[in-house]
């Protein structure tokens, strides 16, 4: 069952309050794990349907810390992104690649990234922040790449498997769009681009 709900009022309040929006989820097969991820401008959270009010707020009040913490933390801003890049440009290009900004944006829902070629600039979407380093490198190898190739021939994918961890992160990535309900496919925007 799912449940809207925004902090920190209790669950099923509809008034706004400080703190972000949470979404809870609970699931009479999950019998004692609870887990948190960020959905864009919300933090679903996976629990027992079993919990009582009162388990579900500690869970719901310890997760959301947990994940604020870790935010703080590994939070990239833009100027990090491009730093990463310009590193990943260097490393795996020669260079090559220069886009004119790198920057996170949040209107991307079935996009992982995207780069217009004409004026070099790439978008990556908001949803990738809390993912591995190693898969919004992917990522940000990808869109730079189309600075090079535009489109997803053979060229542009010999770059782009210059990265190591290509096949990994794609993977990754096929699995959060099918769990997302997302088609998924060879050529599909859900990949990035």
């Amino acid at each position: 069952m799912t449940s809207p709900l925004d902090r920190p009022p209790g669950p099923g309040t509809a008034a706004k309050a400080a703190g972000p929006q949470v979404e809870i989820r609970r699931s009479a097969r999950r019998r004692k794990s609870v887990q948190a991820y960020r959905d864009g401008d919300r933090i679903v959270i996976l629990m027992p349907a079993g919990f009582s009010r009162a388990e579900e707020q500690r869970w719901v009040d310890t997760m959301v810390a947990k994940i604020e913490r870790r935010e703080r933390r590994t939070r990239l801003d833009d100027t990090d992104l491009r730093t990463r890049a310009d590193r990943l440009s260097a490393e795996l290009l020669g260079g090559a690649a220069t886009p004119t900004s790198v920057r996170w944006v949040d209107n991307q829902k079935r996009r992982w990234g995207s780069c217009t070629p004409e004026d070099g600039t790439i978008r990556l979407s908001s949803r990738l922040r809390d993912m591995p380093d190693w898969v919004i490198d992917y990522v940000l190898v990808h869109e730079l790449v189309h600075l090079l190739v535009p489109h997803h021939g053979p060229e542009f994918w010999a770059y782009v498997e210059r990265y190591p961890r290509t096949e990994r992160a794609r993977g990754f990535l096929e699995g959060v769009a099918a769990g997302a309900g997302w088609r998924t496919g060879e050529d599909d925007e859900a990949d990035a681009d």
